[in-house]
């Protein structure tokens, strides 16, 4: 059994810095599903807790989290039943409409999604619709800025989650609305790019309801002993299909209610290379 536990905890270490390797030198790198053991999750969680606590010791803090897999069809593509989460953290916000430097998300995508702040604790083992909503400060429009460490996005459910559920960026509108006045299971939603739409859907793509994913991951982090806490941010998840982006891009997503927010990506990356 110890001999298990050395390789299983040896595999974890090594998807780790295959991970991060490509991290900070900006180069994709191979999936990490050939390290773990066959589509062992809880080990890709392991992982995902390693470049956390890495990113934790360079100062960086954790702002919120992030719930990805809330559509079946990619459920179904990447042969799970449930959604999986990863961690928001301060530098990957950016200002609504803020230029994002091109290469600073490797491989980006852009998903519209609701943003929920919470003003309360999630701290229940089981919780319910309306305790969310109690817990809910309010809500934002949001585009989040996927991208994936792993070379041309050829991911599986291990790989995705390794790679703290694909989370690049993330961008928040800045007008706060209360959940009272809205009805996100039936909200619109268009994502533009330069005035023509590349992305459309509605909060009922999401788990049925932005509420319900978020309901699914109060409960998964009160398992795991780090509940949501007051202040938290939470992306519910894709309320559409994700668009590609490319250099120069200026994406604005519309959320019935919510109002909008808007996206915009360099041509030169941080320190002016084009990658």
């Amino acid at each position: 059994m110890r001999e298990t536990v050395t390789t299983v905890d040896e595999a974890v270490a090594s998807a780790a810095e295959r991970l991060d390797t490509a991290r900070l030198t900006g180069v994709p790198c191979d999936p990490v599903r050939d390290l773990l053991p066959p589509g062992d999750l809880a080990a890709a969680y392991a992982v995902q807790t390693v470049l956390g606590e890495r990113r934790s010791a360079e100062g960086r803090r954790v702002t919120g989290w992030k719930i990805g897999l809330t559509s079946a069809a990619v459920q179904t593509q990447l042969g799970v039943d449930t959604p999986d989460f990863g961690r928001l953290t301060d530098d990957m916000a950016v200002p609504d409409g803020a230029e994002i430097p091109w290469g600073a998300v490797l491989q980006a995508r852009a998903e519209a999604e609701v943003a929920l702040v919470l003003d309360h604790d999630l701290t229940h083992e089981r919780h319910t619709v309306a305790d969310v909503i109690r817990a809910t400060a309010f809500a934002l429009p949001a585009v989040e800025i996927v991208g994936s460490r792993i070379r041309d996005w050829d991911i599986s459910a291990v790989d995705t989650i390794a790679d703290n559920a694909s989370g690049g960026a993330y961008v928040l509108g800045t007008r706060p609305v209360p959940l009272r006045e809205l009805d996100l299971r039936t909200a619109g939603m268009v994502l533009e790019r330069r005035g023509e739409p590349v992305s459309t859907g509605a909060g009922a793509a999401c788990l049925g309801n932005p509420l319900h994913a978020a309901v699914w991951l109060a409960d998964t982090l009160v398992r795991l002993g780090h509940p949501l806490r007051a202040g938290d941010t939470v992306l519910t998840g894709a309320l559409g299909p994700m668009t590609t982006v490319e250099p120069g891009d200026a994406l604005e997503a519309r959320i019935d209610g919510l109002g909008s927010v808007r996206a915009a990506f360099g041509r030169t990356g941080p320190e002016g290379d084009t990658r």
